[in-house]
């Protein structure tokens, strides 16, 4: 018993509070017992303690300690007791976890690596991410280590992160790779790995970052570095604009990966990097060998259904007294059971509500970037927060939704009323929507009111197909839509609102000239065969001057995708450092 007893641990430890629940029911059920006496009928109560001699029933203690034992056993089955570990294959395992930590202080934004560090950096890792199979983590650091991924098995869904990933998403400049190795081991430790892969995209690491290397490698997890830079480096402004000079130190990534246990390589071209370190296959280790045979890893081995066979045997033994063992079992998951209002999605039975939130919201944008704004809309409809609500805004805003739109942009900012983008596409939208209100109930399709047509006959210059300002009228959402393929601007973009406007006068100018040209042939009797008056225009090419007025207006609403990690990073920073975020 000794040589177990010490390594017994349980898979889902959870299960043994319902140990409480046994002696409650027992005294439960033994007072029922005891109060169901055939003589209380009979007798009145304050007399039967002397007419009625109670002797303690050999059948009912029999069955209070069945009960007892029955439920015991039950309990410990399923917290899934173990005491020895087994081998298994990584291909049933998942395959070797692996936690990837970009450094995003200012420095990645030096071009000694054209053309810059950060693209190149961005760049590997949608190869790593193609190629690699098994679980994988993403984290961001500066002066402090954020997770921008767990770890998953769809590495198609960390892909999705990797165009936000820039120095101004972190909340304060930094270079503390012991942070970015610390939280790579926690996250491990969180998904129960035993084993598992640390490679940090660096230029240097310190002495500190050593020594949480060897931690980590104590623990069983390698720690290996790709370099980023060359040796001659190059020269970058920091966050207060002083010009600093960075170079690849391979020297510290070289001690690093000596101290993890690893192998530290700089950033190719090609993958020849990843063959290095041993990145391609989650089968390979992290110095680029192969294990011998297939890759194992090890786990702990459920032994709870040895349990099972005493369980049958008492079940059978109460079997003709009734189901006692089934109501039992039943009793004893009710508490446990979390209650649901509804079924979960599918896939989300397991997560918590900020992560089935955190993965709505990541759908939603790959959705918006790809122009599938509907599936956007949808995917953001219902979350809370004020990031959530801003995103819609924008979805809704690029529907043609405007009033919609607006209504999602008051509510981010009553939820965050210091928060200048939402504030920002707040006033265009509006704009957008005075320049091109709706068209009410009785007014024409083409633009101009039913009622002007009747009284004036014609319409007249610069109404009809354009509005007060000689800009196309919006169409309905299912019209103006933009195109999908048209990517909305970011605040850098506001230097080329000048050329849309002036396109858009453009436009206008020549259709206002094209009008006037048929009203005047229309009243000296006079047209040609191939011109065209107002009333034959197509509605095509309404639609199409309607497109690009709602675009001109539309791009100008900032896109971006770092806002979301920018936030979270922020909030996250303030709450270990204890202060308000900055």
């Amino acid at each position: 018993m000794s040589g177990w007893w010490p390594d017994l641990t349980f898979a889902r430890p959870a299960w043994l509070w319902a140990l409480l629940v046994l002696p409650l029911l027992a005294w439960a059920w033994w007072a029922r017992r005891r109060d169901d006496d055939p003589w209380r009928e009979a007798i009145d109560p304050h007399l039967l303690p002397h007419l009625v001699e109670r002797r303690p029933g050999r059948r009912g203690l029999l069955a209070l300690a069945a009960w007892l034992c029955g439920g015991t056993l039950a309990v410990l089955a399923l917290a899934g007791p173990g005491w020895r570990e087994v081998d298994v294959p990584l291909s049933a395992a998942g395959g070797t976890p692996l936690v990837v930590a970009l450094d995003l202080s200012s420095a990645t934004s030096a071009d000694d690596l054209p053309p810059s560090r950060l693209l190149q950096a961005r760049a590997k890792l949608a190869r790593l991410l193609q190629v690699r199979q098994g679980p994988v983590a993403l984290l961001a650091y500066a002066d402090d280590a954020f997770t921008v991924a767990p770890l998953t098995d769809d590495a198609a869904n960390v892909a999705l992160y990797l165009d936000a990933l820039a120095p101004d998403i972190m909340p304060v400049d930094g270079r503390r790779a012991d942070r970015a190795i610390e939280q790579a081991t926690r996250l491990l430790r969180q998904g129960d790995a035993l084993r598992g892969d640390i490679v940090l995209l660096t230029d240097g690491a310190d002495r500190t970052a050593m020594l949480e290397a060897a931690n980590a490698a104590r623990m069983g997890y390698r720690v290996s570095a790709l370099g980023l830079g060359s040796a001659e480096g190059a020269a970058y402004r920091d966050r207060e604009g002083a010009l600093v000079h960075a170079r690849l130190d391979g020297a510290s990534l070289q001690a690093l990966a000596a101290a993890g246990g690893g192998r530290w390589h700089r950033l190719t071209a090609d993958d020849a990097d990843l063959d290095a370190l041993g990145l391609r296959d989650a089968g390979t280790d992290a110095t680029g060998t192969a294990a011998e045979g297939e890759a194992r890893a090890r786990r702990i081995a459920d032994q709870g259904y040895w349990l099972l066979l005493p369980l049958l045997a008492l079940a059978l033994l109460a079997f003709r007294r009734g189901a006692t063992v089934a109501v039992l079992a039943v009793a004893l998951a009710w508490p446990l059971l979390p209650a649901q209002a509804a079924q979960p999605p599918a896939g989300t039975a397991w997560r918590r509500a900020d992560q089935v939130a955190h993965a709505q919201l990541a759908r939603g944008a790959a959705a918006y970037r790809d122009g599938r704004h509907e599936d956007a809309l949808r995917a953001w409809t219902g979350l809370p927060g004020a990031d959530a609500a801003y995103d819609r805004g924008n979805a809704l805003a690029r529907l043609g939704r405007f009033d919609e739109a607006i209504e999602a942009y008051d509510e981010a900012l009553r939820l965050q009323p210091d928060m200048a983008d939402a504030l920002a596409n707040r006033a265009a939208v509006e704009a957008a929507r005075r320049r091109h209100p709706p068209p009410g109930p009785g007014d024409d399709p083409r633009g101009a009111p039913r009622d002007q047509q009747r009284q004036s006959g014609r319409p007249d210059a610069g109404e009809g197909r354009t509005g007060d300002r000689g800009t196309p009228q919006p169409a309905p959402s299912s019209e103006g839509q933009p195109r999908p393929d048209t990517p909305p601007s970011s605040p850098r973009d506001s230097e080329n609102a000048p050329t849309d406007d002036a396109a858009q006068q453009q436009a206008d100018q020549a259709l206002r000239e094209r009008m006037q040209q048929a009203l005047d042939d229309k009243g000296n009797g006079t047209r040609e065969p191939g011109d065209t008056a107002p009333a034959d225009l197509t509605e095509a090419d309404a639609r199409a001057e309607r497109e690009q007025a709602n675009q001109a207006w539309l791009r100008r609403v900032p896109d971006d995708p770092g806002g979301l990690l920018r936030a979270r990073f922020r909030l996250e920073h303030a709450q270990r450092s204890g202060g308000e975020a900055p």
